[in-house]
C-alpha cells in the first residue's frame, strides 16, 4: 500500500501551537510549585529548630517554681469547687423534676463494654 501524505492544515498547526503553549505554562507552573515546596520545607525546618530550641529551654527550666504552681494549684481548686457546687445543683434539679412528675419513666443508663479493646490508630 502507498503511503498517504499527510498534508498539516491550519487547524492541525494551531492545535500544535496551542499544545505547545500549554506543556509551556504547566512547566512553569510545575517549576512554581517546586519553589513553593522548597520554601515550604525550609520554614518547616525552621519550626522544627524552634520547638527544639523551646524544648531545651523548658528541660533546662527549673521544675519547681512556687509562685506559679500555688496560683495554679489554687485556680485548679476553685474551678473544682466550682464544678461540685453545679453537679450537685443538677443532682436537685433532677430529684424534684422526678418527683414532681413521679411516672416519668427513668432514662436508660448505657452498657459499657466489657472486656472492650480500644481499636488501634490508623497509621
Amino acid at each position: 500500500m502507498p503511503k498517504k501524505d499527510v498534508k498539516k492544515t491550519k487547524s492541525t498547526t494551531n492545535i500544535d501551537k496551542e499544545l505547545l503553549e500549554n506543556f509551556v505554562s504547566l512547566q512553569h507552573v510545575l517549576t512554581n510549585l517546586a519553589v513553593k515546596f522548597e520554601d515550604l520545607s525550609g520554614n518547616i525546618s525552621r519550626l522544627l529548630q524552634l520547638f527544639e530550641l523551646s524544648a531545651k529551654s523548658f528541660a533546662d527550666k527549673p521544675i519547681n517554681s512556687p509562685g506559679v504552681d500555688q496560683e495554679f494549684l489554687k485556680k485548679l481548686d476553685s474551678l473544682l469547687d466550682q464544678n461540685k457546687t453545679i453537679s450537685k445543683g443538677i443532682m436537685m434539679m433532677e430529684d424534684r423534676i422526678r418527683n414532681r412528675s413521679g411516672s416519668m419513666p427513668s432514662m436508660p443508663r448505657p452498657q459499657q463494654a466489657v472486656n472492650r479493646m480500644p481499636r488501634p490508630l490508623p497509621r
